[in-house]
């Protein structure tokens, strides 16, 4: 049976109440990343690992997922199916489409963070106990002659031992294997395993792919009117999950709550930074703490794309804020501990460097 089994008390690369990417048998805005790989595969020139990087919530690990059903469901390049081909589609009645689906495929290998039953909440990592499984399934001869396939979601996840443990069997694969490694800031990549896969950049969707797809989602993504669905795929920043933050609940209160917060540094209202981390700190507030974590990452970004030509050393600061960010949002989430002082930290660390940068 693939690892990650379906009925897992959690599926920690599923976004909440949407389909997960491996049930989305459709694909939006990156037709020409598609048609690349697609080309690749019937030219018998698909690389064994490739990363497939962009920005969370865009359709990287759909796109994976599609591409590991058509190699198992045509596992023959040169078969009429693949050489008329114009996309990944595969019928939604094929056999491999009902085992991914149910995670039973003994040839797919899913790497995320797993369940933790000792603490009945997630792991924070993809750990190298977990990467050792999934070579132990490319040790095995494929059903059919076919390919094994391991798909990563994501990278980010992947602690040191873990990625290290990837590059070994990424180094040494069994012929007809087949990596997919989503990556949502895939310069964060260990530089030895990112120079032995393929780099695919996937980009922002359009607001109106954006639209269309939350409207497809059905209940309760599709409930809210069409004023509501614009206004959260404008404020979306590309990603199909900042829209569906948006969309849930107060989640365009809060986001023009931390627009504000952020639109001050380097000025700070402590007042309300305080009065903001006590909504949000609390365990009842997870998906408002996530939606906050995203919104940081998005503002860096969009200020390191904005300034892309300012040079290393004056983007250095605000690189350095999440870098450390993260390392303390893990650190948090690990040791169980008040979230609070890491969302003021995150605030002071932000004003520092949002100074530094205009300076």
């Amino acid at each position: 049976m693939a690892r990650g089994q379906a009925d897992s008390p959690l599926e920690t690369d599923r976004f909440e109440d949407a389909p997960h990417p491996r049930e989305t048998l459709t694909l939006v805005g990156h037709e020409e990343a598609e048609q690349a790989l697609l080309d690749a595969y019937r030219d018998g020139r698909l690389p064994q690992a490739v990363i497939l990087g962009g920005q969370a919530g865009i359709g990287k690990a759909t796109l994976a997922w599609r591409l590991a059903r058509f190699v198992l469901a045509y596992p023959d390049p040169a078969s009429p199916a693949v050489q008329k081909a114009t996309n990944l589609d595969v019928p939604p009645d094929h056999p491999v489409t009902h085992r991914l689906n149910a995670l039973s495929h003994g040839d797919v290998f899913l790497l995320r963070r797993e369940w933790n039953e000792k603490t009945k909440r997630p792991f924070t990592e993809i750990r190298a106990d977990d990467v050792r499984q999934a070579i132990h399934l490319f040790q095995q001869a494929a059903g059919a002659g076919g390919y094994r396939v391991c798909i990563v979601d994501s990278a980010e996840d992947l602690n040191r031992s873990g990625a290290n443990a990837l590059l070994k069997l990424i180094e040494e694969p069994p012929p007809r294997s087949l990596f997919l490694i989503v990556a949502h800031r895939p310069g964060r990549v260990m530089a030895t395993l990112r120079s032995r896969c393929r780099l695919m950049l996937l980009k922002p969707l359009a607001e109106g792919e954006i639209a269309a797809i939350v409207k497809s989602l059905g209940s309760p993504w599709s409930e809210h009117d069409r004023g509501e669905i614009q206004v959260a795929a404008a404020r979306a920043h590309g990603s199909v999950h900042g829209a569906l933050r948006l969309l849930d609940e107060r989640g365009l209160e809060l986001d023009r709550d931390i627009t504000r917060l952020l639109a001050d540094l380097p000025a700070i209202d402590w007042r309300a930074v305080h009065d903001f981390a006590d909504q949000i700190a609390g365990r009842e507030g997870t998906a408002d703490y996530d939606m906050f974590l995203a919104a940081i990452v998005d503002w860096i970004d969009e200020r390191l794309r904005r300034e892309a030509g300012q040079g290393a050393r004056r983007l250095a600061p605000l690189a350095e804020v999440w870098e450390k960010a993260a390392e303390a949002a893990r650190e948090t989430e690990v040791l169980n501990l008040d979230r609070r002082p890491f969302i003021l930290s995150l605030f002071a660390d932000l004003a520092t460097a949002a100074k530094a940068f205009a300076a």
